[in-house]
């Protein structure tokens, strides 16, 4: 996997945060594409082939992670903490966290756990709340935190441990959800053959995806796209419950056929399915419970032909999460394959297989 996908995990971007990814996104971004193209919250796209007499695709990932912001400090220096996007109290007690000051540097801290020894009385028990918890940064008092850097609304992200798994095929990190689609719209507008194109492409990330689809919703009426291809992580649940449709870690890129807020286009389905059989690449189906930047951009203009290409993660929304580097070639073979394909005719014929 190249650099741009180890880089970006390690930079802290909560939602509406983002300034760090998006800096790193812009600077390859005007190596890699003909324009660069920001929206008014800062969701960016590189643009290529863009005088091609083609339809326009676009291929997002998200920059935002999830994590939480300091919402108050303590007399005793600790910080109380809001969380910004879907993320559940349980994984954070007794993880290093990191609060990002103004010049860009870290305050590292620790949620507070209570030992067994103060948990002993009926009467008390560990904190289940983010409303609950603090953020010890080893600050003696208030006056100390704020001396450290400390103010109210910094973004405070999981400390990072990425390295690989012994047999070297998989990899634990940090925000993967969706710095793996990020880095993959880099990879792609740095890998695809221009001379094989048929279509204007854009490829990016948005903005506040783990809060709404924001950023999905005002770059999509900006660059009016034909098609739109979301490249997020889908959680796995096959340490847990083996499914079908569940997301097993290794076998192949997930097709999303169904979630709350997208459910697939037949024809956009029957696109996929025939591309990856094709090219012989590997895929599952997956049947989601949570959405993706997909939702938003169906619903731009009078509508738009979208889908979902997942990346298959274990323990997304957590302080770290693990994807398999099979995975990464089949979701990066699949989109290069559909890139291929895709002109006016072929829009025209998703549409008619509704």
């Amino acid at each position: 996997m190249k650099k741009y996908y180890k880089d970006l995990v390690n930079l802290p971007g909560v939602s509406g945060q983002e300034k760090y990814v998006r800096n790193y996104m812009r600077t390859h971004l005007e190596k890699l594409s003909d324009e660069v193209v920001e929206d008014n919250l800062g969701s960016i796209f590189g643009g290529i082939n863009l005088d091609y007499d083609g339809p326009t695709v676009m291929i997002a990932g998200h920059m935002d992670e999830v994590g939480a912001i300091v919402k108050e400090v303590n007399k005793n220096g600790s910080i109380k903490l809001l969380p910004i996007g879907g993320i559940s109290p349980t994984v954070a007690i007794s993880q290093h966290m990191n609060v990002v000051i103004e010049d860009g540097s870290f305050v590292p801290g620790v949620i507070g756990a209570k030992p067994p020894h103060l948990l002993r009385d009926e009467k008390t028990q560990q904190v289940s709340s983010f409303d609950d918890f603090f953020l010890d940064i080893g600050a003696d008092n208030y006056n100390h935190a704020k001396e450290l850097g400390i103010r109210i609304g910094q973004q405070v992200v999981f400390e990072n441990n990425y390295k690989e798994s012994k047999d070297g095929k998989k990899i634990f990190s940090k925000a993967w959800d969706d710095r793996f689609g990020s880095a993959m719209a880099l990879d792609i507008l740095e890998s695809v053959d221009r001379s094989d194109l048929k279509c204007r492409l854009y490829a990016g990330a948005n903005v506040q995806e783990e809060v709404g689809l924001r950023g999905a919703t005002t770059s999509s009426f900006k660059l009016q796209p034909d098609l739109f291809i979301a490249v997020d992580c889908s959680p796995c649940s096959d340490t847990f419950d083996q499914s079908e449709v569940g997301g097993t870690l290794g076998a192949g890129f997930m097709i999303r056929f169904y979630d709350p807020r997208a459910l697939l286009h037949q024809g956009m389905k029957k696109f996929i399915e025939e591309t990856s059989e094709k090219n012989n690449i590997k895929f599952q189906y997956y049947n989601s419970m949570g959405g993706t930047d997909a939702a938003a951009v169906q619903l731009s203009r009078e509508g738009v032909l979208v889908c979902t290409i997942g990346m298959p993660s274990r323990y997304i929304h957590s302080t770290t999460s693990i994807i398999h580097k099979d995975d990464y070639e089949a979701v990066k073979a699949q989109i290069l394959a559909m890139l291929k394909e895709i002109d006016y005719n072929k829009i025209a014929e998703i549409k008619r297989n509704a």
